[in-house]
C-alpha cells in the first residue's frame, strides 16, 4: 500500500500543480473584468447583512489507513459548527467522500447534500456538482456562507488542514492594483468586451466556484496519498519492531525452556548415579 500510494501521490501532484497556471489566470481575468464592469451587483457576490444559514464542505476520502488524514478535517469541520451554532447560526452540509458522509450521518446532522467515489482521483466535472449545490443553495437563500474545509497538499510527511470561504466570493479577489509589477509594462492594454463586461463577469462567477473546487479536491487527494504513505511506511516500521520484539522474547523463552531441561536431565543423571 505504501509503494501505491506513492506512485499514486505522485500523479496526483501532478494534476494539482497543472490546475495552478489555470486558477491564477482565472483571477486575474476575473480582476480585469471586473475592473471594466464597476460596481455591479451579482448573486455570488452578495454579501448577506445577516448570516443565518452557514453552509460547510468537509473533503475527506473515501477510505482509510490514511493516519489522522480524514479525521483532522472533520475535527476541523465540527468545531467550525460549534462556533457558528455559538453565534446562532444554524449549519448546513454539503460533504465529499465516504467518511465524512458516514459521520455526519452517525451524529445526524443535516446533510443537504453529499458525493462519493471521487476521492482518489477527482474530475472536473466532480468539482461542477458540488459547485453547483453550493450556489444554488446560496443564491436561492438556503445558506448565507459557504465554507470548505480540506488537506492543503505541503509535502508527503505535512498535509494543512485549511478553511476556505468560498461564498460569497471575496470582492478583494476583484480588486486589481493599478500599479504595475517589476516585471510588467505600465502600459494597461484597452480591450473590447462583447458580450459586455458585466454579462463576462456572470459568467465567470460560477467557473470560479468550480475551479476553486477543484483545487480544494486535487489537492486533498494529493494529501490523502501523502498520508496513507506515511501510515503505511509507520505501520511496516512499528509491525517490524513488534516482530522483532516478539521474536526475541519468543527466543528467550524457548532458551530458557531448553536449559530448564538440560538441567532436569543432568539432576536426573545425578540422581541415578548417586
Amino acid at each position: 500500500m505504501e509503494l501505491v500510494a506513492s506512485a499514486r501521490l505522485r500523479r496526483a501532484q501532478q494534476r494539482s500543480e497543472a490546475m495552478r497556471p489555470y486558477a491564477d489566470r482565472m483571477l486575474e481575468l476575473m480582476a480585469g473584468t471586473a475592473q471594466a464592469a464597476g460596481a455591479v451587483r451579482l448573486p455570488l457576490l452578495e454579501q448577506r447583512e445577516t448570516i443565518n444559514t452557514v453552509g460547510i464542505v468537509p473533503i475527506t476520502a473515501d477510505r482509510g489507513l490514511a493516519g489522522g488524514f480524514n479525521a483532522q478535517v472533520i475535527r476541523r469541520a465540527l468545531a467550525l459548527r460549534r462556533e457558528a451554532e455559538g453565534a446562532g447560526q444554524e449549519v448546513v452540509w454539503f460533504s465529499t467522500g465516504r467518511k465524512a458522509a458516514s459521520t455526519l450521518r452517525f451524529r445526524r446532522m443535516n446533510v443537504a447534500q453529499s458525493w462519493t467515489g471521487f476521492s482518489e482521483r477527482p474530475d472536473y466535472h466532480d468539482a461542477q456538482a458540488v459547485a453547483h449545490a453550493v450556489a444554488e443553495a446560496y443564491v436561492n437563500g438556503e445558506v448565507d456562507k459557504v465554507v470548505v474545509v480540506y488537506n492543503a497538499f505541503v509535502s508527503a510527511l505535512t498535509q494543512k488542514v485549511t478553511v476556505r470561504e468560498l461564498l460569497p466570493i471575496p470582492t478583494d479577489l476583484l480588486e486589481k492594483s493599478d500599479e504595475p509589477q517589476e516585471d510588467e509594462s505600465p502600459y494597461t492594454p484597452d480591450f473590447i468586451y462583447e458580450p459586455e463586461p458585466e454579462e463576462i463577469l456572470a459568467r465567470l462567477l460560477p467557473v470560479y466556484v468550480e475551479t476553486e473546487l477543484y483545487r480544494a479536491l486535487l489537492e486533498s487527494a494529493a494529501s490523502e496519498q501523502g498520508a496513507r504513505m506515511t501510515a503505511m511506511r509507520n505501520a511496516s516500521k512499528a509491525a517490524g519492531e513488534l516482530i522483532d520484539s516478539l521474536t526475541l522474547a519468543m527466543n528467550r523463552a524457548r532458551q530458557a525452556e531448553i536449559t530448564q531441561e538440560i538441567l532436569e536431565v543432568v539432576a536426573g543423571a545425578d540422581a541415578l548415579g548417586g
